[in-house]
């Protein structure tokens, strides 16, 4: 038996498009993950380029702290504004925001009026999440400009005024 306490790890996991995931974490924790994990035992490497993506982005990230800071700005300048145009944004400080809509017609045509002006949202509604708690989802990225992000969220303004979302 092991017993693994206060070991720091992560777990990414890609689409099919990217054919997998990855963990990082310490070496006796990926030791036993290697000879204990049934996942682990029946499938592929990932490919190296992904693998190159994946290590490069962890390098970026512990070089500098930057990045994560100008998320949370971002972040919390998506939020703060939607908030104050009268959306219900769930979650507390995630860069993927759920514009919480209620109505799965309503997350639908609004997810499509805001591609026709050049903004790519996911609109979900049951079975994805339960009845009721349709929502569009929106992720922060970290190439985004205040700009990008004020001109999303003038776009959801006249989408949800539009359609019935807002006053």
């Amino acid at each position: 038996m092991h017993i693994v306490l206060f070991y720091w790890w992560h777990v990414a996991q890609f689409g099919t498009l990217l054919q997998g995931g990855y963990t990082t974490g310490p070496k006796p924790l990926i030791d036993l993950l290697r000879q204990r994990s049934r996942p682990y035992l029946f499938s592929n490497s990932l490919p190296p380029a992904v693998v190159g993506c994946a290590s490069k982005a962890l390098d970026l990230l512990m070089e500098s702290n930057a990045i994560a800071q100008s998320m949370a700005a971002k972040t919390q300048r998506f939020r703060s504004k939607m908030t104050a145009a009268g959306f219900t944004i769930s979650g507390k400080d995630h860069p993927i925001c759920p514009v919480m809509l209620g109505d799965a017609r309503l997350a639908a045509v609004m997810a499509e009026d805001m591609l026709n002006r050049g903004i790519y949202v996911i609109g979900f509604s049951y079975p994805v999440v339960p009845k009721g708690k349709a929502r569009i989802r929106v992720q922060i990225s970290a190439v985004h400009s205040d700009e990008d992000i004020d001109r999303c969220v003038e776009a959801f303004t006249e989408v949800g005024r539009k359609h019935g979302a807002l006053p």
